[in-house]
């Protein structure tokens, strides 16, 4: 009987090995494949990367997709609105809308502006004396109103610093000007620009969902920069509070 008993525990003993061996088989493959995962994640990383926290990283991005989101605008405003293309003085779309892009970008003036800038050039570009591009106006006034609001920066770093305020003011200056082009008329009673329409025919309220987008991030980036500096007040409170010494290595 102790030979069998033996048996036994010894062949018991070689299941439980077997299975412990398949086990660290199949976590060693997953372990293996979340190594390569988090390899090919860390070398796609831009250097300037590794000098952004988690919310300058999103600052970046936002900013980047609500300028794309602008972009996209400029694009349907021109074809609603041909006329204002011809004005711009250039033969396409194409090459009016990258001389906006680069005015915007590079913080230099559009000269149909007159040197303004921000919500001097918005006001102006959505006034009936405005007799240029008014296009191209609108939505050089908007980006440069949008980087302006953040610290005249497209990209952002550990060392900038972005005010939440301006940038929920941005939000609603959007919202404003959302409402301008659809409102605006010339003494005719047409619209200063073709944008939005409800009709019999159908429905294009496409320009709306993209300001709408714009506005939803600048709104989540606002609640983002709020709590990360409340945060800051917050740990710097706990410390006096619980007398805590900061570690020296």
């Amino acid at each position: 009987m102790a030979g069998v008993f033996s048996s036994v525990t010894r062949l018991r003993h070689a299941c439980m090995a077997g299975l412990v061996g398949v086990s660290m088989l199949f976590s060693g493959g997953c372990s293996h494949q979340q190594g390569q995962d988090m390899v090919t994640q860390f070398s796609s990383a831009k250097p300037q990367e590794f000098l952004q926290t988690s919310v300058d990283r999103m600052a970046t991005l936002a900013m980047h997709d609500n300028l794309q989101s602008l972009y996209l605008l400029m694009s349907k405003l021109y074809l609603r609105n041909p006329e204002e293309l011809r004005k711009s003085g250039f033969l396409d779309a194409r090459t009016a809308e990258k001389q906006v892009r680069m005015a915007i970008e590079q913080q230099q003036p559009l000269p149909t502006l007159g040197g303004k800038k921000d919500l001097a050039a918005l006001s102006y570009a959505m006034s009936p004396e405005f007799l240029g591009d008014r296009v191209g106006a609108f939505i050089y006034a908007i980006g440069s109103m949008l980087v302006t609001a953040h610290g005249n920066r497209l990209e952002f770093y550990m060392t900038d610093t972005i005010d939440p305020r301006f940038v929920s003011n941005a939000a609603r200056n959007i919202e404003k000007a959302t409402w301008l082009l659809s409102q605006r008329q010339n003494k005719d009673g047409t619209p200063l620009l073709f944008s939005n329409e409800i009709s019999e025919e159908g429905s294009n309220l496409s320009f709306a969902v993209e300001f709408g987008k714009i506005v939803a991030r600048l709104d989540l980036l606002t609640q983002m920069l709020d709590e990360r500096y409340r945060r800051i007040g917050l740990n710097y409170a706990q410390s006096l509070l619980f007398l805590n010494f900061l570690p020296v290595q």
